[in-house]
């Protein structure tokens, strides 16, 4: 069944990628996701690109600002081809240098501001990173020259205009084929070290194409931009698409309802993606009730379930949204279903269908297909799925497979094509739509003196969903919640720590393989 044979989707056809993929292409496409941006400051030249807190500048202000910014980084010596980590909060100079490393040919490694000394260095390390841009706030953060030996150059924020202001003019924009690597995005591994997921022109481009054509996104959108630029729904759904579109970035420096809602109102914001928990946060907050949102025309979610009630309560009050649920993942560039417009409250258990370009199939332990209906794994393919991930051979060939990336999720495709997700094959918490694999907080607990056993688990919150949870066996030892919880601040991004401890008296529930039994554990709570 076709979902969207009434949607605007460009003409497409099949195309060999990659060396051993053949997927459904959109046979136009953006070349690199500079040229997107190149092609919106040519043809909306007297229209915003980006707002923040009331300053405001054009596309061709933001060009200037990139292109001089790119002119300071090629004479510090950052080429086409060399990796630079972007520790930046939603800031407009976070769009500036990302701007900036396209037009030269450079990687982008963002990173969120919430990730902690080792985990940043063992990001430079493994991508061997040359330069950090980073908010001067964060400094004490960085990696000294023996944790990250390839990190050379250090550009802090607040020099970043002063560099471009005495910066030569820039070289011509780098000459990229589609299938050179703009962006690499950590991801967490199930060994405990993330994973830099390959984010190629090409993936980008598909990604914003389905955006463009299955949400309708329009030259006049303007998004707001309220989660983080550095996680692949920042920076592909609000910032890509929105320079696919020639639309407006509004930029959210920090996440809060009230001033949330009435910057929606006075930017006239028409798009935005967010977790469900921020919905409800609107829903709860005075403003929500007070201000006119009536510009509000498209409403994305994801990372989890929206609650009936949720849907019903924004239907009421804005009844001209659009609530559109989309599943993806980093891998894949973002999305790989969307509901079609319209049917979000009819199919609320579901993500909606496979995208245009996306081929999605429920496998077995086996690798073998299961009947519509079925559950299994879901395996995702289509030419916005990663090549693979940054010089790590290994994990890429454990996680794909001809082209098809093993989610690592269970779920089911009915007879219609729409898409259920049941549970995580991968032992994964989500907080908020924030992914936290449990034993890279359970290697973390492990290091703390007299800890012979940890075990994380998911907390059920009507909030966030999951809160993290520690179980622990540590014989002969004084518990100490407040010193293991600053042990794990030191090492984890924030939402990462566990908010809750259990200290058991006896070794931890294992089965008869040895294996331990986290389901009677989660029963506990």
């Amino acid at each position: 069944m076709n979902h969207w044979r009434d949607f605007a989707v460009p003409p497409m056809r099949h195309e060999a990628l990659y060396g051993d993929r053949v997927v459904r292409c959109f046979a136009e496409r953006p070349a690199s996701l500079h040229a997107m941006f190149e092609r919106a400051r040519s043809t909306r030249a007297q229209h915003d690109a980006v707002v923040c807190e009331g300053r405001r500048w054009s596309y061709p202000e933001t060009g200037e600002a990139a292109d001089r910014l790119a002119g300071a980084f090629a004479a510090a010596g950052i080429a086409a081809g060399e990796r630079v980590l972007m520790l930046m909060g939603n800031r407009p100079e976070f769009l500036f240098v990302l701007l900036a490393l396209q037009r030269l040919g450079a990687i982008a490694v963002p990173v969120g501001v919430r990730e902690q000394r080792p985990g940043l260095a063992y990001i430079a390390q493994q991508c061997g990173a040359k330069a950090i841009v980073f908010d001067d706030a964060l400094a004490d953060r960085l990696p000294d020259g023996t944790e990250a030996q390839s990190l050379a150059l250090r550009f802090a924020a607040s020099k970043l205009a002063a560099m471009a202001d005495a910066a030569p003019p820039p070289p011509p924009a780098a000459a990229v084929r589609e299938t050179d690597v703009a962006v690499i995005l950590y991801t967490s591994g199930t060994t405990g070290h993330p994973k830099g997921a390959l984010l190629t022109h090409l993936s980008i481009a598909h990604s914003v194409l389905h955006f463009q054509a299955c949400m309708g996104l329009q030259p006049g959108d303007r998004s707001a931009l309220a989660v983080p630029a550095s996680h692949v729904t920042g920076l592909i759904a609000i910032i890509a698409a929105m320079w696919q579109v020639g639309g407006t970035v509004v930029v959210v420096s920090e996440f809060k309802a009230e001033p949330f809602v009435r910057l929606m109102a006075s930017e006239r914001v028409s798009h935005t993606l967010m977790v469900p928990a921020m919905y409800q946060l609107c829903l709860l907050c005075e403003a929500f009730g007070r201000e006119d949102l009536s510009a509000w025309r498209i409403g994305g979610y994801g990372g989890a379930p929206m609650p009936v009630a949720t849907i019903d309560a924004l239907r009421e009050r804005l009844p001209g949204l659009t609530l559109v649920n989309a599943y993806g993942a980093t891998e894949t560039t973002s999305p790989a279903t969307m509901m079609p417009a319209g049917l979000t409250r009819a199919h609320a258990d579901s993500v909606g269908v496979a995208l245009p370009a996306a081929e999605i199939r429920v496998m077995d332990d086996e690798g073998r297909e299961v009947a519509p209906g079925e559950t299994g794994e879901l395996w995702i393919g289509g030419p916005m799925v990663v090549p693979g991930y940054w010089a790590t051979p290994e994990a890429t060939a454990a996680s794909f497979t001809a082209g098809f990336w093993h989610s690592g999720d269970l779920g089911a495709i009915d007879a219609q094509g729409f898409v259920r997700i049941f549970d995580r094959k991968k032992d994964m918490l989500n907080r908020g739509g924030f992914k936290i694999y449990s034993v890279e907080v359970e290697n973390v607990l492990m290091a703390w003196p007299g800890v012979a056993e940890a075990a994380v688990v998911g907390k059920p919150c009507a909030v966030l969903g999951e809160r993290v949870h520690a179980f622990l066996y540590a014989p002969g030892i004084t518990p100490d919640d407040a010193a293991l919880r600053r042990h794990c601040a030191e090492r984890l991004a924030d939402y990462k720590v566990p908010e809750s401890f259990i200290w058991s008296a006896a070794p931890l529930p294992r089965n008869a393989n040895g294996k331990l039994m986290k389901r009677v554990l989660r029963a506990q709570l």
